[in-house]
């Protein structure tokens, strides 16, 4: 069986978000970049299925700018077999992430996909769920356990009530939670593998894809600064301020 993982180049999650002093977006000069946390666990589950027997071989792909390339890189060095590069510099969206997907995805015929829940810069939560729409393929969403048998996949979901398990037939579309696993560090020898590993590039043209956005963003603003919590006298003077300043009562 053939494992897809998809792989987003997002600022590091350690990296304060500056908002541009135009109000045009945030600001990605000279930040450090790093694959989506959420990705790092798909690329991981992947492998320990390699190594368990049950996947054959790990593909890494990427979106975006000729920079995504190091994200595959880092998936790569982590032990994906090879990488798939769709190159271009406009805004993708998740409905033109989802359809670049869909058209590599129908080229390559893996047997499971697996995506990140979100990406932690847009957190849109919403490619896994179109990916699996467009292929027209079953879905798992925010798994924190996966068994792959004969011919389906049961995943446990972490929902609002607690924990559910579901049974899906494949090829199918899994996306990871934060407990499916801890992801492994990339070695030394591997990352120097790593750069002679393959990456097949494509564009959205080859593809027959529109990526172009759908949405058009008017401003970015920095959330309003907290305010100084005060102290009160008596359980009463509590009571009061909750409920006619707050309104949380």
């Amino acid at each position: 069986m053939k494992v897809f993982v998809a792989v987003k180049r997002v600022i590091d999650y350690n990296v304060k978000v500056r908002v541009k002093a135009d109000g045009t977006g945030v600001e990605t000069a000279n930040v450090k970049m790093s694959m989506n946390p959420f990705d790092e666990i798909g690329v991981e589950e992947a492998l320990r299925l390699r190594e368990a027997g049950k996947a054959e071989e790990v593909v890494a792909v990427g979106l975006g700018p000729r920079q995504c390339q190091e994200t595959i890189r880092t998936a790569l060095a982590m032990g994906a077999d090879r990488g798939i590069h769709v190159k271009t510099d406009a805004e993708l969206q998740p409905l033109a992430v989802a359809k670049l997907l869909k058209a590599v995805i129908e080229e390559e015929r893996p047997g499971l996909v697996i995506l990140g829940k979100q990406a932690i810069d847009d957190d849109s939560s919403q490619t896994g769920q179109m990916t699996a729409a467009l292929l027209g393929w079953p879905q798992a969403t925010f798994a924190s356990r996966l068994d792959i048998g004969n011919e389906s996949a049961r995943v446990t979901r972490e929902v609002d009530g607690g924990l559910e398990t579901v049974d899906v037939k494949m090829p199918c579309v899994v996306t990871t939670d934060l407990r499916l696993n801890e992801p492994r560090y990339a070695s030394l020898p591997n990352i120097m593998k790593a750069k002679k590993k393959p990456i097949d590039e494509k564009t959205p043209e080859e593809l027959g894809v529109d990526a172009a956005p759908r949405l058009e963003t008017l401003r970015v603003t920095e959330p309003p600064g907290r305010e100084a919590g005060i102290k009160v006298e008596s359980v009463a003077e509590l009571v009061d301020k909750l409920r006619n300043e707050a309104g949380v009562i």
